[in-house]
């Protein structure tokens, strides 16, 4: 079955990094484009960015152009999302993201929250 196993976050001080990831398995993960997802308590989930099969092209919510980077490595099964200059609005609950024939496949999610 599929399963999206999330790792990586934590307390960080506004201007921190963090880098998250996310491991896959039970689905040809190189076939498929990945996301990543955010929750912050009492928002709906947005998008945060996305990245295709292979690799090659990559988008990214407005709020988080230039600071965060979504990357892949298909060998190991497991899609990245770098974090670089992190903001007190930055805090949610991170998702990793699947969609496989049309189904949306989830992570248990990974909190991340940016305080001083």
């Amino acid at each position: 079955q599929v399963q999206l196993v999330e790792s990586g976050g934590g307390l960080v001080q506004p201007g921190g990094s963090l880098r998250l990831s996310c491991a896959a398995s039970g689905f040809t993960f190189s076939s498929y484009a990945m996301s990543w997802y955010r929750q912050a308590p009492g928002k709906e989930r947005e998008l945060v960015a996305g990245i295709t099969s292979a690799g090659g092209s990559t988008n990214y919510a407005d709020s988080v152009k230039g600071r965060f980077t979504i990357s892949r490595d298909n060998a190991k099964n497991t899609v990245y999302l770098q974090m670089n200059s992190l903001k007190p609005e930055d805090t949610a609950v991170y998702y990793c993201n699947a969609k496989i024939l049309g189904l949306r496949f989830w992570g248990q999610g990974t909190q991340v929250t940016v305080s001083s």
